[in-house]
């Protein structure tokens, strides 16, 4: 029962000065501290954090000056409470994220708070020029078990759509893309064959890429494509290219 977490979180509070008294005005919890105007606590108790924990919690933020969310933690493997983008919704509202063991030992997972998260400019970076290179929007946004057309796969279609009529020196092929020779080498979905030092043709999958993505529907508007197994490296290997 959610009310077996009402003591620990109790005694928790009281250990930092509070004043606690359960059930108040639908609030799991409230907790006072200090004279005239006091510093207001709101607490909610939930066995597992759910979105409605969540919903409570903002429903009670402004009635308050900061808002505990406490949940029973696993005894066995690991729970939401401890997911890592939890703890970051948590800190992005500014809520105090408690976990609660079955024996009433009480853990602060996230403190109460203003968060603001470290802006990721390398993240940012690649998420723009990923953007700016794609040509056209040829991807589904949603898509879960097709591969994406992303800039890389654009530009290795267009180098293999330049050998289709035979193999051909790396020189020549710039025009389809300025980073032929890295696709080429990289070779991420075994698309191309070295015939020679300097020269690449395509192989069985290079050949059935074409087919499967003829270069201009690759460019335009996205289309969905049946999933299929795909020869070559997985996706993880392109994300690691890109």
């Amino acid at each position: 029962m959610e009310t077996a977490l009402y003591r620990p979180v109790k005694r928790f509070l009281e250990g930092l000065g509070f004043e606690v008294k359960g059930e108040v005005r639908g609030c799991d919890l409230v907790a006072l501290k200090g004279k005239g105007p006091p510093v207001v606590v709101i607490g909610e108790l939930k066995l597992a954090f759910t979105l409605e924990l969540i919903l409570q919690g903002v429903d009670r933020s402004a009635a308050c000056d900061e808002v505990w969310l406490a949940v029973r933690t696993a005894v066995r493997g690991r729970r939401r409470e401890r997911d890592r983008r939890v703890k970051k919704l948590c800190r992005l509202l500014g809520f105090g994220l408690l976990g609660v063991s079955s024996r009433g030992q009480v853990e602060v997972l996230v403190p109460a708070g203003p968060w603001r998260p470290r802006r990721d400019g390398a993240r940012r970076s690649e998420i723009v020029e990923e953007h700016r290179r794609r040509i056209g929007d040829p991807a589904l946004g949603g898509s879960t078990r097709a591969p994406i057309m992303t800039a890389y796969r654009q530009r290795a279609l267009a180098v293999a759509a330049a050998l289709a009529e035979g193999p051909r020196p790396t020189r020549a092929l710039k025009e389809a893309a300025e980073d032929a020779s890295t696709i080429l080498l990289r070779n991420v979905y075994g698309w191309f064959a070295r015939v020679e030092r300097g020269v690449y043709g395509l192989t069985d999958a290079g050949r059935a890429a074409l087919r499967r993505w003829p270069p201009i529907a690759a460019m335009a508007e996205p289309v969905a494509v049946p999933a299929r197994p795909e020869s070559g490296p997985s996706l993880a290997s392109e994300s690691r290219v890109r």
